[in-house]
């Protein structure tokens, strides 16, 4: 079925409003009398915990298990360490947290904070993947929640295992691996985007195999010095061998692949050139690709790219090449009367014009992305995370995040802006908030 409701994660960290962040669940029914409205606040019991991703507490249905639901949502935070577990099962349209898992606790058990993705296990646990210690330091890892009680078990990884650095990762049981990217270091970028930290090591460049039953890491990629590898996806075709991870600050998509004797390998497949700029922090702006998404019948992959303000198609017939099909701006920072002035474009030939919607200009670029099962319906919402959102784009933590829907082409590929949907989370209770994580309760294109 059509979703008809959407889960996002909601900061006020940074905006100087002192509440607490919370779940907002949106209507998404076109026949609905609320649509592209907030019908419900889930506000968290503790300030600034930067809510950010978010997770299902199991996978999908299988044909033979149809008591398996999507009932809790797990809301790891990226800045307090603390994991909410909030229950979506008996009431769709107005969730309530359930349980709490204490910062003191992941410190204690596990040596890890500043979470960030979380997944499903095939044998019901969920894994959360971690960027940081609880000094700020970069760390790499996870650690394992039970799927049933929710207490923390402890690591899921053995502490000669640990990567440096971590913020992502994916899974394809029938080839027993896990691929996982790197991140940054928390206490450094915590302080905003530092053009003197690059060649520093402060941002991540490795992309780690694991066995995913042993849990021990059997391969390591360099992919360059400040690539930043952060979104991984696999095929969703449960025998594929193969998937994709943007590197943000390189502008690259490599492709992972396996080939003899289970090992995998890594090869470039999409490049998106930084552009020459005037006006800004540094004389090139970068491809900032914060996010991946597949479709579901692993026809498209789609980009966001903040910084540079689009959102890109690509089809996959060739998943070594992918092809550029679609393509529409939606925000950034190289928009036509803007601070910036971009002198050299391999790209394009002109600066995109501002986007309007119902009487909104929308500021900010494209983040967290969130695509419908048919594969029809694309939604962006806009706040990567809110100490940069703050540096780069001041006018969005001032006037408040958008969630937008991007209509999609699934058989000739394209992409439109539909100008009759705009969630705008400047007209919160509460004040303007930073919007960041989608999910569908029924099953979206990334759980």
């Amino acid at each position: 079925p059509r979703e008809e409701v959407a889960y996002v994660t909601c900061t006020y960290r940074e905006t100087c409003i002192d509440q607490p962040d919370f779940l907002a669940t949106i209507d998404l029914n076109p026949r609905s009398a609320c649509y592209g409205q907030v019908i419900h606040r889930l506000p968290m019991p503790n300030l600034k915990d930067e809510l950010h991703a978010s997770g299902w507490s199991t996978g999908c249905t299988c044909f033979d298990n149809i008591a398996v639901k999507r009932t809790k949502l797990i809301l790891p935070c990226l800045i307090s360490s603390r994991i909410y577990v909030v229950d979506v099962g008996s009431q769709c349209r107005a969730p309530k947290l359930c349980k709490m898992i204490e910062p003191v606790d992941v410190f204690w058990k596990c040596n890890k904070a500043h979470l960030n993705v979380p997944r499903s296990l095939p044998n019901g646990d969920i894994l959360i993947a971690n960027t940081g210690d609880p000094s700020g330091n970069a760390k790499g890892g996870f650690i394992v929640l039970d799927g049933e009680t929710f207490e923390l078990k402890g690591n899921w990884e053995s502490e000669c295992e640990t990567p440096p650095s971590g913020y992502d990762f994916w899974y394809q049981p029938r080839h027993n691996v896990l691929i996982s990217s790197a991140g940054v270091v928390p206490k450094r970028v915590g302080y905003g985007f530092n053009p003197d930290d690059l060649k520093k090591g402060v941002f991540g460049r490795r992309l780690n195999v694991w066995n995913l039953s042993c849990r021990t890491l059997t391969q390591c990629f360099d992919l360059g010095e400040d690539s930043l590898p952060l979104c991984v996806k696999f095929l969703h075709n449960p025998d594929a061998a193969e998937g994709y991870v943007s590197c943000a600050l390189s502008g690259i998509i490599y492709r992972f692949y396996k080939c003899e004797a289970n090992n995998w390998t890594v090869e470039e497949v999409i490049r998106i050139p930084a552009k020459d700029v005037k006006g800004w922090i540094m004389p090139k702006m970068p491809a900032f690709t914060v996010d991946l998404v597949i479709s579901m019948d692993d026809k498209y992959l789609y980009l966001s790219n903040w910084l540079h303000g689009d959102i890109r198609q690509y089809e996959l017939s060739k998943t070594c090449k992918p092809r550029l099909v679609g393509q529409v701006f939606v925000g950034g920072s190289i928009l036509r009367c803007g601070p910036v002035t971009v002198c050299r474009d391999e790209e394009l030939k002109c600066q995109p014009e501002p986007l309007v919607i119902k009487c909104k200009r929308v500021y900010g670029g494209p983040c967290k992305m969130q695509l419908s099962l048919d594969g029809k319906r694309l939604y962006v919402t806009n706040s990567f995370y809110s100490t940069w959102d703050k540096q780069f784009y001041p006018n969005m933590v001032k006037e408040g995040s958008v969630m937008l829907q991007i209509d999609v082409d699934t058989e000739k590929g394209g992409l439109t802006v539909n100008k009759n949907f705009l969630v705008d989370f400047g007209k919160e209770p509460n004040g303007p908030c930073l919007a960041h994580e989608i999910h569908f309760p029924g099953g979206d294109s990334t759980s």
